[in-house]
């Protein structure tokens, strides 16, 4: 029979995601092509503890069904956090948790979006949230990227021209380029907002992995009224347990949690106890500091080796995070690179993907954090004798 699927589904661009996990199962490939932090870093032991705590308090209620907004003891210490490391007056009201914070994206775009409407989004922009908000249906308009953030000129054009519904950024250790924005940049794109309709989505992964451990300041410390920033524990403790969050004004939170409550209910809720009982019994900041260490080594490293082993590259240097981005040698594609690589048992990831208006087929994204520095040695070497084959 022929199945009758919606027109969002039918128009949703490829997922190269599946390539990727196929090409992750083959423990023989070295791989700087997903978007894994490192396994060894996980706190196995305290993770545990934390979850035999619940267990031997009120492991009924951790069990239980509960509210759609998530457990408010997490909330609280997010709330927090932000007012500790950012200065910014959040309270546990403006925070929504959610599967991880991949779910902020299919949510807010549901929210805000009918067929046509329009969305910011930074050019090269995270893959992840192209495909999310392209289910919607909207027109993308893209803003190239410059060392300090999105292009103001560009920028302005948008707003002026065709203006959105909001502007998607990730302002810190950028996926894919792991470009951080400028102090002066984030307020010259907040002051651009000022009295619009115009949301910013600032999607923080990556906001407490820099090398130099300094927090930057977001844009929504500079737009308070139409900024929303979305965050997630999947870089600092465990992807699986799913849990990120959503920080935005009230009146947004309630539309948005009306939507998580048709979708799911509510996140799980026992992971959230497990790891509010983590974060309370643990030294975060501790924690972080050896992923920190360990990301800034690697990341040296890879930029290291494609200054002595492909010179004629050109590569970003990013301040944190887990990704960076090279350009290829002119006429070098990039999926000729990455069939290439296979056979060679390395890969990485082609630009494609991450350009919504066409383009990235000179560029390549690899990450740095889920291989060690003896597999980025040799992974690099497998990847110089590539590209020199093939150029």
């Amino acid at each position: 029979m022929t199945f009758a699927f919606a027109r969002r589904i039918q128009h949703a661009p490829a997922s190269f995601l599946g390539e990727l996990f196929r090409v992750s199962a083959d423990p023989s490939i070295i791989s700087f092509a997903g978007g894994l932090p490192s396994s060894a870093l996980i706190d196995t032991g305290g993770l545990s503890d934390a979850a035999r705590d619940v267990f031997d308090t009120d492991p009924r209620t951790a069990l239980q069904y509960s509210t759609t907004d998530g457990y408010r003891p997490l909330r609280e210490y997010i709330a927090a956090r932000y007012r500790k490391r950012l200065g910014i007056p959040a309270t546990a009201d403006e925070i929504q948790i959610t599967n991880g914070s991949q779910q902020c994206l299919d949510l807010f775009a549901k929210i805000f979006l009918d067929p046509g409407d329009r969305v910011g989004m930074e050019r090269p922009g995270y893959l992840g949230a192209i495909e999310a908000f392209s289910l919607y249906e909207p027109e993308f308009t893209a803003v190239p990227l410059d060392h300090e953030g999105p292009d103001p000129g560009a920028f302005a054009t948008m707003m002026r021209e065709t203006p959105v519904k909001f502007f998607y950024g990730i302002p810190n250790s950028q996926n894919p380029s792991g470009c951080t924005y400028s102090q002066d940049r984030r307020r010259e794109i907040a002051e651009m907002l000022k009295g619009t309709n115009t949301v910013f989505y600032e999607d923080d992964a990556f906001g407490e992995l820099f090398f130099d451990g300094k927090p930057r300041l977001p844009v929504k410390r500079f737009l308070p009224g139409n900024a929303v920033i979305s965050g997630s524990f999947s870089k600092i403790t465990a992807p699986g347990m799913r849990i990120g969050w959503l920080y935005a004004p009230p009146e947004i939170l309630a539309a948005f949690n009306t939507a998580k409550q048709a979708a799911d209910l509510h996140s799980n809720f026992l992971c959230q106890q497990i790891l509010h009982r983590y974060l309370t019994t643990n030294d975060l900041d501790c924690h972080i500091r050896k992923i920190i260490a360990v990301y800034s080594r690697q990341c040296r490293l890879m930029c290291d080796l494609f200054d002595d082993l492909m010179p004629d590259l050109s590569h970003t240097t990013p301040e944190g995070g887990m990704f960076l981005t090279a350009t290829l040698p002119a006429g070098l594609h990039a999926m000729k690179v990455f069939e290439e690589g296979i056979r060679h048992k390395v890969a990485v990831l082609p630009g494609m993907p991450f350009f919504v208006d066409g383009g990235g087929t000179d560029t390549i994204r690899l990450n740095f954090s889920n291989a060690d520095e003896e597999k980025i040695t040799e992974g690099m070497h497998r990847l110089a004798g590539v590209i020199s084959g093939l150029s």
